[in-house]
Order: C-alpha cells, then sequence, then structure tokens
C-alpha cells in the first residue's frame, strides 16, 4: 500500500514536472529574435543596397559633372584645343583618355571604350548663339525613356571667342532591382529589364580670346 502512494506521488511530482517544462518552453522567447530577423533580412538588406546603389550613382552623377565643369574650362582659356594647329591640341581619342582620367576614380575606361564608345559619349559642338544650344537630350524616339541618339554627337571645340556646349553622357548599371524602377531613364524598346541610369552633364561657354 505503502509503495502504491509512494509511486502515485512519483507520478504526479513527474507529470507536474513535464507540465511545468511545457508551460516554460511554450513561455519561452529564447531564439525568437533571431527567427524575426531571418525573417525580415531579405527586405532589410535589399533596402540597404538600394540606399548604397542610389547613392554611388548619384556620386558618379556629380563626377562627371565636375569633369565636364573641369575639362569646358580647359577648353575655354585655350589650354586644350583641337583642329588650330597649336601644340595644345588633342585629337579625339586623346580628349577622352583626358576626360576619363578625370573620373578614373570610380569610372574605368578601357581601350575599347576610348576607340568606340558604348558607355561614354562625349558631344563638343560649336553654335553661333547661345539659344541655338540645344535644351533637350537627344533620343531615337519620342519616348521620354527611350535610349539617346548619338548621330549628332561630335568632337569640334570651337577657337578663341566661339560658343560652345560640351555635353557628357555616361550609362550607369543599376544593380539593385527595388532601385530600377525609379532611377533608371533609358529603358529597352522590347520592353525588357531597364538597367542603365544615363548621366549626363552639360556646360555651354564662350571661349575666352586667347592668343
Amino acid at each position: 500500500m505503502i509503495s502504491f502512494r509512494n509511486n502515485k506521488k512519483t507520478g504526479e511530482a513527474a507529470g507536474r514536472k513535464h507540465r511545468s517544462a511545457l508551460r516554460r518552453m511554450f513561455r519561452s522567447r529564447d531564439g525568437a529574435a533571431a527567427i524575426e530577423f531571418a525573417i525580415l533580412a531579405i527586405p532589410y538588406f535589399v533596402i540597404i543596397f538600394a540606399i548604397l546603389e542610389t547613392f554611388v550613382a548619384y556620386s558618379a552623377e556629380q563626377l562627371v559633372s565636375n569633369a565636364v565643369d573641369t575639362m569646358s574650362r580647359d577648353l575655354r582659356t585655350g589650354r586644350l584645343t583641337a583642329g588650330l594647329g597649336r601644340t595644345t591640341d588633342k585629337t579625339e581619342k586623346e580628349f577622352r583618355q583626358l576626360f576619363c582620367n578625370e573620373i578614373s576614380i570610380m569610372i574605368t575606361c578601357d581601350t575599347n571604350e576610348i576607340s568606340t564608345p558604348s558607355k561614354l559619349y562625349l558631344d563638343i559642338r560649336s553654335f553661333s548663339t547661345f539659344a541655338g544650344i540645344p535644351t533637350s537630350i537627344p533620343r531615337v524616339s519620342a519616348d521620354a525613356h527611350a535610349d539617346i541618339d548619338t548621330s549628332t554627337f561630335k568632337y569640334s571645340p570651337g577657337g578663341a571667342k566661339s560658343i560652345n556646349m560640351f555635353r557628357a553622357y555616361y550609362r550607369w548599371k543599376v544593380i539593385t532591382d527595388l532601385v530600377r524602377p525609379y532611377i533608371t531613364n533609358v529603358r529597352p524598346a522590347n520592353g525588357s529589364m531597364p538597367t542603365d541610369f544615363l548621366i549626363v552633364a552639360t556646360a555651354a561657354y564662350q571661349n575666352e580670346d586667347y592668343p
């Protein structure tokens, strides 16, 4: 009889112990933060990458703008010329190389890019008046996101006192899917995924009356 009671008490105690352990297990929140982070990690890192890529893209745009300002100042003052029979004359390839040197901190131009542009396009032309300088980006169609039309691009900087426009275009590849719909401004006509953020920088100036 005593043995039965002892066994019963022992069984009840063991049951209470198991029930208590189960209650503690269900109440425990150990590891909840890790599980919640695992669920939120993907969208969190996508947003972080989107912020970083947007920052880098606009930094590249500022870099190209600064290069246009620097090179146009050299053209305006006669430090760089073209077709004037001077020691300061630069061919189109030489000028492109100088421009690439200005943006080399973030953008690299290989020898193929210098010879045959596929990402970086430079358009330097003279005009009779400032009013004649185009204010819009030439595109292959009326679509606001159409590709650029490079058929009119030239390398013909004017001489002393001439009115000029220097415009640079660069195709910056956007990697993060979340960012593409918002900052890509060149989109394929076939409807495929857009990848290019077209950087455009322009300088309009009149050359000094250099000797």
